[in-house]
């Protein structure tokens, strides 16, 4: 039996394992469960724990540089759409996406996955290369952050970090900076500051939209095994995988309990509305995992890794992946 060091963030899907519902076989699990902002720093610096959640840019980007301290299995304990995440100024003169070009625009970091997706909606749907935009890293709200990984960006462009002790918010509001990638509200918008707005109000029906138009659901996280134990270990990765499967029907089937249940045990008001309009749109295989499922848009993801300079040369979806779990 191996005793492996297990890492990831309180998602639903992965707490089964952490919590013993849900057992891997021929392993014990010594579970911790960090944020992810503390959590990918250790992955992609330290590769700490022996199973850990990993951020799909900064793990493509390792890949590409033959750096990678762990192979993937596909297992996506977060995806998310990122319509939602444009923020700009009351006056900047923005109100379509299209604007963000000639900008000085914010980002916590250049290569986080977040702005992986957005960055590349700004190119597929609007016409907006990263090379139209003036970049400005650090802190969204509160703080510091830095880039994980050191970049290596082509001369010309521009992604420059913000001084010690500001933020992007503040430098949004002082004028400083003219829209915001981010992957939550800004303080500031969730107070109800009357100057920080969406760009699109109405992201839920552009989500859809874009649902339909490219069948993605953004992939923003996977998990990884340490190569050494996947070498050792030739069984670990499907075992892994099969015990993420498990957790993730676990948690889909939980969530459809409480919605077919007739107490609300979720403090969610429209709980209903929303899962019924998340069936309809996406069917009931909406958190997808598997390389196969899900290879067009992991594929666009390679795709934008080098089209905004980020990996030094494309990586094929299966490269990400241990061979093992290819046809999973």
């Amino acid at each position: 039996m191996l005793t492996l060091s297990f890492a990831t963030w309180d998602h639903d899907r992965t707490m089964p394992l952490h919590d013993g519902r849900v057992a891997i076989d021929g392993v014990t699990l010594e579970s911790h469960v960090l944020p992810t902002s503390k959590l990918f720093p250790l992955a992609v610096q330290e590769a700490r724990f022996d199973i850990t959640e990993m951020s799909v840019s900064s793990y493509i980007l390792q890949i590409a540089r033959g750096e990678a301290a762990y192979t993937a299995v596909p297992v996506f304990p977060s995806r998310a759409f990122r319509h939602s995440g444009f923020f700009t100024r009351r006056g900047a003169g923005i109100s379509t996406l299209a604007e963000f070009a000639g900008r000085r625009i914010g980002v916590p970091e250049y290569q986080m996955t977040a702005a992986l997706w957005m960055r590349g909606i700004l190119q597929d749907e609007h016409g907006v290369s990263v090379e139209d935009i003036h970049w400005r890293t650090g802190a969204l709200d509160a703080g510091v952050r830095r880039e994980r990984l050191a970049l290596a960006l082509p001369d010309g462009m521009v992604v420059e970090p913000i001084a010690e002790g500001e933020t992007l918010q503040e430098l949004l509001l002082a004028g400083e900076i003219d829209g915001l990638l981010a992957p939550k509200p800004p303080q500031a918008f969730l107070d109800g500051h009357p100057d920080i707005m969406r760009v699109l109000p109405d992201f839920e029906a552009a989500e859809i939209a874009y649902h339909r138009a490219t069948g993605f659901f953004p992939i923003m996280h996977v998990l990884g095994i340490r190569k050494t134990l996947s070498e050792a270990h030739p069984w670990l990765p499907a075992a892994l995988q099969a015990a993420g499967v498990s957790a993730r029907d676990m948690a889909v089937a939980r969530l459809r309990e409480i919605w077919l249940g007739n107490s609300n045990r979720l403090s969610l008001p429209w709980l209903n509305a929303s899962m019924e309009r998340t069936l309809e749109v996406m069917g009931e295989d909406f958190w997808s995992y598997g390389v196969r499922r899900n290879r067009a848009e992991l594929d666009a993801i390679c795709r934008y890794s080098v089209e905004q300079y980020l990996a030094p040369h494309r990586v094929a979806p299966e490269d990400l992946f241990h061979e093992s779990v290819l046809d999973t």
